[in-house]
């Protein structure tokens, strides 16, 4: 057996043999070529870049037998099968030049194919039907998502299904290891999240032995009294896969709102990958997209079905109106302002140093208040003590920074405030476009100060932050609600808002903060709140300046107590900020301007030709796409470069494109949204005001006579 190139030839190392996953090359004479005694090579890594993974999972593998050439296998996922056809096509046999490959790995069996696993907060990879598995390849990918959970790595293989979970310790941090179990071990759970009822869960569960004190222990004993229907039964944020050893079948969940992010992808050889971030598995499936909240996919279906259905998805304006006397007001507001104390109150469940985000805004000073108001008596006051840590970021003299320490002080919290520079900001945006994984200009201007301030907690030792995803939507906060036409509107562009929420503030608010090892926690997103909130008559909600009821007016009423103030006054009716505004105006300001210095006008003009999908429309835009494209590629112009070196005519160079574009498509891209909007709207209330069709931006300053300080854009 024979194998050659014309730069060199690359022999397998044989500690790989040993389990040693360290590689080695070595260049031979081109003229005489060498004999190996192996029978299989497994050729990866194409290409290599900063951060980026890149190709590395497009394999090809060649053996000869009896003088003949045969592809008896080609592994990586979404681009093995591509490259599989694509050298069948062009005819390049075991020809490889020295540039195109960095390593050799070897494989005792020619007829094996090796898949690679996830490493996550939650991962994953299922149905793998007749391949074997190489205990080091899971490993690797699991690193890639370390920063999720780094007290503990569990790694579990049934079958020809394997979980791999990076634990961040939260709850009962010495037993609470994954996969959880139940008693016979039939049912293997990995999951992401909190389940705040736990304990109120265990009570039903009379007839069943728990192996830890983890809130998350409850999902496999629950699935083996009530099915996937105790999927609603849960109240927290969560995403699982939940495997049933007896016929080897599996179900994946997600909750609600998708507070913690989750996708799914499918590869050629029918196996399906489950990953806490895009990152473990972009170059090992066929396909991948977002896992829909609110859904469950079941393995013996292979399909979808939602189970969080509430009255205002359907986005059917409310029924029940509300009477405009005083005390009817206060009655209703009354029922949300309990149910809202018990939302925050119970996510201060934690074994470790907990602490709220605090900007000075209503939402975060209406977090911070409860909070210190009720944490007495609570598990974080026990273990922590009963002074409560707020945290805050901003450029220097920023809105928000002035509106957290008056807050801070008038609360009597533990005040943590930091400072940081617009230089400093754009040093981390790949960083933050790395670990946010979108190319969303508004999620990546919120992104940045949290990623920073996040990495600034996570030194001072805490694990839990309080957060404040989710009012905005539900309120209708954001200031281009003034705009709205009527109630119906109102009420549906909150719907549509919700919705969407875990592609933007979720998915921000997850990865940002998991980036450092931290958890965020939304109160405004429980689902009881959230049912209650949505449930009021949204002509309550309207904001109408002659009667003094300014943004989220339904909220800042209910805790309006002039007995027992939560907040000074013009804390509690201060005008909306996004954050990515209040942390100081020339943050937004300062990444135009650095993107206009890389982004040519010319280079404008091509962008929906480089760029026909979500194409750009500013300069900021497309600084960030080529950020995100470059951690995330596709495929064809990779292959296209490298295959340039090989000589080969222009007519298989062609062929090569064809075939590429006909069957691979970018997946990640297609998980960003897109669309027109004005001040964090959705595209369909751009409509309603003429003047915003030409001053598109997401900035809350975008929103014209509407904010204290406009812009034009």
């Amino acid at each position: 057996m024979k194998a050659a190139s014309r730069s060199g030839v690359l022999e397998s190392c044989r500690r790989c043999q040993s389990g040693d996953s360290s590689f080695r090359r070595r260049r031979l004479s081109s003229k005489k070529p060498a004999t190996f005694t192996v029978p299989h090579y497994h050729l990866s890594n194409i290409t290599k870049g900063k951060g980026v993974k890149r190709l590395r999972k497009v394999v090809a593998s060649y053996l000869f037998i009896d003088g003949e050439r045969r592809l008896p296998a080609i592994s990586g996922g979404s681009h093995g099968g591509t490259l599989h056809r694509l050298l069948e096509r062009t005819q390049l046999g075991c020809l490889f030049p020295e540039e195109l490959v960095l390593h050799a790995a070897l494989v005792t069996d020619a007829a094996c194919r090796l898949e690679h696993g996830l490493g996550l907060g939650v991962g994953t990879k299922l149905n793998r039907q007749g391949l074997e598995l190489d205990p080091l390849i899971p490993k690797a990918e699991q690193a890639e998502l370390k920063h999720r959970g780094p007290d503990w790595s569990g790694l579990y293989q049934h079958g020809d299904c394997y979980s791999a979970h990076q634990r961040l310790a939260i709850v009962d941090p010495d037993s609470g290891d994954q996969p959880l179990f139940n008693e016979d071990k039939s049912v293997a759970v990995t999951v992401n999240g909190e389940i705040y009822n736990h304990e109120e869960l265990r009570k039903k569960l009379v007839n069943h032995t728990f192996r830890t004190g983890s809130d998350c222990d409850v999902i496999a004993h629950l699935y083996e009294d009530y099915g996937e229907d105790f999927v609603d039964m849960l109240d927290g944020i969560f995403s699982f896969v939940l495997l049933y050893a007896c016929d080897n079948s599996f179900i994946v969940a997600r909750d609600a709102i998708g507070v913690t992010s989750l996708y799914i992808g499918w590869g050629l050889d029918g196996a399906v990958w489950i990953s806490s971030e895009l990152k473990a598995f972009n170059d090992d499936c066929e396909h991948f997209e977002i896992f829909p909240p609110g859904h469950l996919h079941k393995s013996k279906s292979r399909g979808f079905r939602r189970w969080y259905n509430p009255p205002w998805f359907s986005e059917s304006i409310p029924s029940v109106k509300y009477d405009p006397l005083f005390l009817r007001h206060a009655f209703e507001n009354a029922r949300l302002f309990l149910i809202y104390l018990y939302a925050v109150i119970k996510r201060l469940m934690s074994d470790f140093p907990f602490g709220v985000l605090l900007s000075g805004g209503l939402d975060s000073s209406l977090i911070a208040s409860v909070t210190t108001r009720y944490l007495a008596g609570t598990s974080a006051e026990k273990n922590w003590g009963d002074q409560l840590h707020s945290f805050c970021i901003g450029l220097e003299g920023s809105p928000d920074l002035k509106a957290a320490r008056e807050v801070a002080d008038y609360l009597g919290t533990v005040h943590h405030e930091f400072h940081f520079t617009v230089q400093d900001g754009i040093d981390v945006i790949e960083d933050v476009i790395y670990h946010i994984e979108t190319y969303d200009v508004t999620t990546i201007r919120a992104s940045t100060p949290m990623f920073l301030l996040s990495r600034k907690i996570k030194s001072l030792g805490v694990k839990v932050l309080i957060s404040v995803e989710g009012s905005d939507e539900i309120f209708g906060g954001y200031l281009y609600f003034h705009k709205a036409p009527n109630k119906d509107e109102f009420h549906r562009e909150p719907c549509r808002k919700i919705k969407a929420l875990h592609q933007y503030d979720c998915l921000r608010a997850n990865k940002a903060t998991s980036a450092w090892e931290l958890e965020a926690r939304v109160p405004f997103l429980d689902k009881e709140f959230l049912n209650v909130a949505m449930s009021i008559d949204p002509e309550s909600k309207m904001i109408k300046k002659e009667e003094g009821r300014i943004e989220k007016w339904v909220l800042r009423k209910a805790f309006d107590d002039e007995e027992r103030p939560y907040l000074p006054k013009h804390i509690l009716y201060r005008q909306k900020e996004q954050f990515s505004d209040g942390v100081g105006y020339s943050w937004i300001d300062g990444l135009k301007a650095h993107a206009a210095e890389h982004v040519t006008d010319k280079m404008m003009l091509n962008a929906s030709f480089i760029f026909p999908y979500n194409t750009p429309t500013t300069k900021e835009a497309y600084y960030y796409r080529t950020i995100f494209e470059r951690f995330f590629p596709q495929v064809i112009s990779e292959v296209i470069i490298h295959l340039r070196h090989l000589n080969l005519p222009i007519t298989s160079i062609t062929e090569v494109v064809v075939l590429i574009c006909s069957v691979q498509q970018n997946s990640a891209r297609l998980t960003v949204p897109g669309g027109a909007s004005v001040a964090c709207s959705t595209a369909k209330a751009v409509e309603w005001d003429v003047a915003w069709k030409n001053n598109l931006d997401p900035s809350g300053r975008a929103a014209l006579g509407v904010h204290l300080s406009p812009h034009n854009v």
